[in-house]
Parts: structure tokens; sequence; C-alpha cells
């Protein structure tokens, strides 16, 4: 059986390449822990000197987590989907605080559970195939991997955009927003890796001497926009504006936001808004968890992925069916911290 994951240190370099093309690279627990202990391992090996991310084939660097064995796992009871975000998470936090650099090659689609393995890596390199989203509230769950600390410093209230909307944008954007740090041209890419493995210390030279023009980011023309109407206080005073906006663009976002899980969009607006005021990168992987396996509980989680992933219809019934039958009792509800024995914890 060929390995989900492939590890093996080629010069001072560790390689991960995650292996799953036929399913995006979406990651599975045992793809998280494998990766986990390699990371933990090379953390103390003086022979490693910097860690690269990538993926096998051309279909893109990682979808997000395994949608559908989340969905089964809820069937029957949610344990193993319990497993997963706990261990995903600790991954991700892993990443985040890495001793030595990390380089991530997130060329293709970057969605979800991706961008929990890339985001926190010292250097994000883009090419001219990357699409990055953050899709979640039209699967009725909502932006996590820690993908929020980097949302909610965005300039321009860009996260708040990208949150809500689920936009996909290319490799321009990107590098505008902060989500990669440069841009490879992917006829070049085994070229740049193979002078990183030559010459590990040298990888931000490199960078610069690889680096490509990504284009001109479609964001720019929209930020003004975007900083006006995205930074309201509520979402119901978010909607509103795009409403008396009224500019074609502004009401098709509004269009799209409500074709989301209502109550998964009130929640992704208050984690925004929590994860940009914590400053301790593990206190919102904590309260990320929290909200993780009580939406997937909840009845938005499989209809979203019925109506997205299975039967594809695009045409989700909602619970509550409206922004407005949301309560605040019912978001507070999702936040509420979980018993000790059940709740988040880095790695020690």
């Amino acid at each position: 059986m060929t390995s989900e994951v492939l590890i093996r240190t080629e010069g001072q370099v560790g390689r991960i390449t995650l292996n799953r093309p036929q399913a995006l690279h979406a990651l599975t627990t045992a793809m998280c822990r494998e990766m986990i202990a390699v990371l933990q391992a090379w953390r103390e090996d003086a022979a490693v000197a910097l860690v690269m991310i990538d993926h096998a084939g051309e279909r893109g660097f990682c979808a997000g987590g395994d949608i559908r064995a989340l969905v089964d796992s809820v069937a029957q009871g949610g344990e193993a989907a319990d497993e997963f975000f706990f261990t995903e998470y600790q991954l991700d936090h892993l990443i985040f605080g890495y001793p030595k650099p990390i380089l991530a090659l997130m060329d293709g689609v970057v969605m979800g559970g991706g961008a929990g393995i890339s985001l926190p890596a010292r250097f994000r390199v883009a090419t001219e195939r990357t699409r990055f989203a953050m899709p979640e509230t039209g699967i009725g769950l909502f932006p996590d991997v820690g993908a929020c600390w980097l949302l909610a410093r965005m300039p321009d209230h860009a996260g708040a955009w990208l949150a809500l909307t689920g936009a996909r944008i290319d490799p321009a954007d990107c590098e505008l927003l902060g989500i990669v740090t440069d841009f490879v041209e992917s006829g070049r890419l085994e070229a740049f890796k193979a002078a990183v493995i030559a010459e590990p210390a040298r990888v931000e030279a490199l960078l610069a001497e690889y680096e490509g023009d990504a284009g001109r980011p479609e964001f720019a023309a929209r930020q003004d926009q975007i900083g006006r109407l995205f930074g309201a206080p509520s979402l119901e005073a978010l909607l509103a504006g795009l409403e008396s906006d009224g500019s074609e663009w502004a009401l098709e976002q509004r269009r799209i936001i409500l074709s989301k899980s209502p109550l998964c969009s009130a929640v992704a607006f208050r984690h925004l808004a929590e994860a940009g005021r914590t400053e301790n990168f593990a206190q919102v992987m904590e309260r990320e968890y929290r909200i993780a396996v009580r939406l997937i509980r909840r009845p938005d989680f499989a209809e979203g992925v019925r109506a997205t992933i299975i039967d594809k219809d695009q045409k989700p019934r909602w619970t509550p069916a409206a922004l407005a039958e949301v309560t605040e009792a019912m978001v507070d509800e999702i936040f509420a911290p979980l018993p000790p024995e059940r709740s988040w914890a880095p790695l020690p």
C-alpha cells in the first residue's frame, strides 16, 4: 500500500509530501499523526536544517480534511471526527511554533486543512496555479485550522470577506494579503526545490532568485469597498450595508453569504472577531476545537456536505433556515467551554 505521506530527508532538508492525489490530498488523522511524529523527530535532529512541505502530482496542494469520513463518523457518534480535529489542530499548532524554518509549496488548490499546514509556515510559496479559499460556511462548518489568526489580521477586513463568502483568490491576491510570502512559476518549482535541498541555508536568497511576477491583484480594485463594507459591527449590519451599497458586486456578495449556513456564518463572524483579540495561537485552537466538535453534530454539516459534495444539487436546507432565526444563545452554546477531560490542548 502506498503511503499517503511521503517522508524522507534529502541533504539537510526534511521533506513531507502529501500523497493522496485522487482526493486532492485531503487530510486524515493518520496523515496528521505521521507529520506530527516526524516534525517532532526533526526538531531534535541537528542534521535537519529546514522542512519542506509539498504534494505529489499536479491536482493541488490540499483541499482540506476528509469531509466524507467526518460525516460517516458523526453518523456513528463522532468520536473519530473529534480525534481528527484534535490531532489536526495539534499539527497546525506544532507548525506555528516550529523552531526550524518550514517551507510550504502551495501549488494548486489550498483550502481548509491545507491552509492549516501552510499558513503557519515561515515561507509560503504560491505558483500561478494557486487558488486559496476557506469555503467552510457552505458545508456547515467554519473557517478553522487557525486560519482566522491570519484572516483577522488582514488589511481592510479582507479576512471577513474571505471567511463569510468563501471567495477563491489567485496568487496575486494571496501575496497582497500575506497568505503567501513568495511566488515561483510552476515550471521553475522543481529547480527551486533542488536548489533549496542543495543549500537550505540560502532559502531566502533562493526565493529572491526564483521570484516570479504573480500579476496584478484583483483585490486591490475592491480593497476600499471591502474595507468599508466588511468591517461592520455585526453580521446583520454587514448584510444591510451590502444591500445599501446597491452595486452589482455588493449585492452578489450578499447573495453568496445568504446562501451559506446562517448559523455557521454567525459563528464565523464571532470567531473572527475573537481571534483578532486573542494574542495566543493555542487559545485560538482551543476555541476552534470547541466549535468544531459541536458544529459537526448539528444538521447543517451533514446537509451541507450532501448538497455540495454528495448529491451536488447546491440546494442545502439549513437549520435554522435564516439568520433572523439564529439566536445569541445558539452561538453562545457552540462557543461554551468543554469539560476539562474533553478540551483540546497542544502537544507537550
